[in-house]
């Protein structure tokens, strides 16, 4: 199972009681629930990045562009998005799209690309976007898929952590599913990293042994 669909639920979301009636649903692409109403309206930088999924269905294509904008925005909190944050974002495109390695290259520069030149005023609309498409528990992944992406070069910065709680906040992700992602990445915050490393340190300067 691709780390997108694992941690998005996209063909996990099938009703697991009538899978044959769910993929021959036409208000599903990919696995992925669409909202029944009819698309949501594309933001100008979903459509950017939707130029690039081309050859995928139009609802997938902007299921997978608004969830790859909203990774780049974690990981360009800080202004700084690193190789491996790059990487992770261009290996789960690729495991769930199918798409080449180029395609996923050009999708997550423009996700980037798009984070960074217009995330003040993208950032609430994309994200939003997504919760419009996507059910509770892709919403839940999407949020561990963005925990992974921000700790995936060792260290969640506080930036990063501060737009981790406002992207729980706008996919209304309660408290319990938030506080228990925290949880699990809680040696990867910078400032838990920096203080235990003080502590060590002082161990370290006390110990008669290291004299």
């Amino acid at each position: 199972m691709s780390i997108f669909r694992h941690l998005f639920g996209g063909a996990a979301a099938t009703d697991p009681h009538d899978s044959t009636a769910q993929a021959n649903d036409p208000s599903r692409a990919g696995g992925v629930m669409l909202p029944a109403s009819g698309p949501a309206p594309d933001t100008a930088t979903v459509r950017r990045i939707v130029a690039q999924l081309e050859e995928l269905a139009p609802e997938r294509a902007r299921y997978l562009a608004a969830a790859s904008y909203v990774l780049a925005r974690v990981t360009n909190a800080d202004l700084a998005v690193s190789p491996e944050e790059t990487a992770f974002m261009e290996r789960t495109l690729v495991e769930e799209s199918g798409i080449g390695e180029a395609e996923a290259v050009l999708v997550v520069e423009a996700a980037k690309q798009q984070a960074r030149l217009f995330g003040s005023t993208e950032d609430y609309l994309v994200t939003r976007e997504f919760k419009r498409i996507s059910d509770s528990d892709q919403r839940l992944r999407l949020l561990r898929a963005c925990f992974l992406a921000a700790a995936s070069d060792g260290s969640i910065s506080s930036a990063e952590s501060a737009t981790l709680d406002q992207v729980a906040n706008e996919l209304d992700i309660d408290a319990a599913g938030l506080g228990a992602l925290r949880t699990e990445f809680g040696d990867r915050f910078s400032v838990v990293q920096a203080i235990r490393a003080v502590r060590a340190g002082d161990r370290a300067g006390t110990d008669p042994t290291t004299g």
